[in-house]
């Protein structure tokens, strides 16, 4: 046995111990959630290439600085496909540890061509300090219809499956810049409200059951509560039934402790997007459309390229795609 793995397993036998909080259990655990101590690693700790990553490392030091100053998407492709590694197309995973987690990152998009360089110059650094295995996929709407964030996480979800067997997915609006890298990304307490404390409502929650912004659900139980809703045309709503099905399908959600929820909105206007009216009408009946309208009724045909931090997938979205039965 290497000096490296003795190591390694001196630190597995304390983390059982009183008073020892290393987070770094022994054998692989790609699926397997582990109760969460409060400490991070120390500086000093070993990784093995053979043992799962841990969830708190010595790499998550906190609050993050945030920049919101333009920066060109060149810049940050020539930045990350050089000199930190992200594979063409946007893929990246560890080399000195075994990604615990394989996390695909779903971004709705339309028009909002100088926020992407944005995200991706604070999100980027921040799963890789996390050790997370990772790839962005940006879901673009062309045509004249009105924005469907839903439904283009519904069709980047089925897009995402073709590349990878992910352990989970993060739903992630474009403009929502976390503010602390031990907001961890990984699996383990999905479904998970990310953007607990968004600056725009003075780090408060709007109101109990909010789950817009940044959220992350299994592959398993996105499956089971049949996907997004596709019926919502316009911004607004669309989050609340994502609520609504979670809780109908007896599933919980979590949401950061403290500070670590934290989010700065890169600010914007809606650029004539609508405010869909019809959201009221169509929550008072999530319960009975939610085996309807989703995942299982979904047709699409996209268009997709590859750019070297992300899989573009554009898909030109209407109501006759997402036919729905009465109910």
């Amino acid at each position: 046995m290497s000096r490296v793995e003795v190591r390694t397993k001196d630190l597995l036998r304390e983390s059982c111990i009183p008073g020892h909080n290393v987070d770094y259990p022994d054998g692989s655990n790609s699926s397997e959630y582990m109760s969460q101590p409060t400490a991070y690693l120390p500086e000093n700790f070993t990784y093995a290439q053979n043992l799962p990553c841990p969830e708190r490392l010595p790499s998550m030091k906190g609050p993050m600085d945030v920049n919101m100053t333009e920066i060109p998407m060149e810049e940050i492709d020539l930045k990350f496909s050089k000199y930190l590694d992200v594979h063409f197309g946007g893929h990246w995973k560890p080399k000195d540890c075994k990604p615990r987690w394989k996390v695909a990152i779903l971004i709705p998009f339309r028009n909002r061509y100088e926020h992407l360089p944005i995200l991706f110059q604070h999100l980027t650094p921040m799963l890789q300090r996390q050790r997370l295995q990772f790839a962005y996929y940006v879901i673009e709407q062309s045509g004249t219809q009105p924005f469907n964030r839903a439904m283009l996480f519904n069709v980047g979800f089925l897009e995402a499956m073709k590349d990878l067997n992910w352990d989970c997915l993060v739903f992630h609006d474009v403009d929502h810049i976390p503010e602390n890298d031990r907001n961890y990304y990984g699996c383990g307490q999905m479904p998970r409200h990310f953007a607990a404390k968004l600056d725009k409502y003075m780090y408060l929650l709007p109101y109990s059951e909010f789950f817009g912004g940044v959220s992350g659900l299994t592959v398993e139980q996105f499956r089971k509560i049949n996907g997004f809703p596709n019926a919502f045309w316009g911004w607004g709503g669309e989050d609340d039934d994502l609520w609504n099905r979670v809780h109908y399908a007896g599933l919980n959600i979590t949401r950061p402790e403290g500070e670590m929820g934290k989010y700065k909105s890169i600010p914007h206007h809606h650029r004539g997007e609508v405010q869909f009216l019809g959201r009221y009408k169509l929550l008072r009946y999530s319960k009975e459309r939610q085996h309807l309208d989703g995942l299982n009724n979904l047709n699409y045909t996209p268009e997709i390229s590859l750019s070297s931090l992300y899989k573009n997938i554009t898909v030109d979205l209407h109501p006759d795609l997402a036919p729905i039965a009465d109910y």
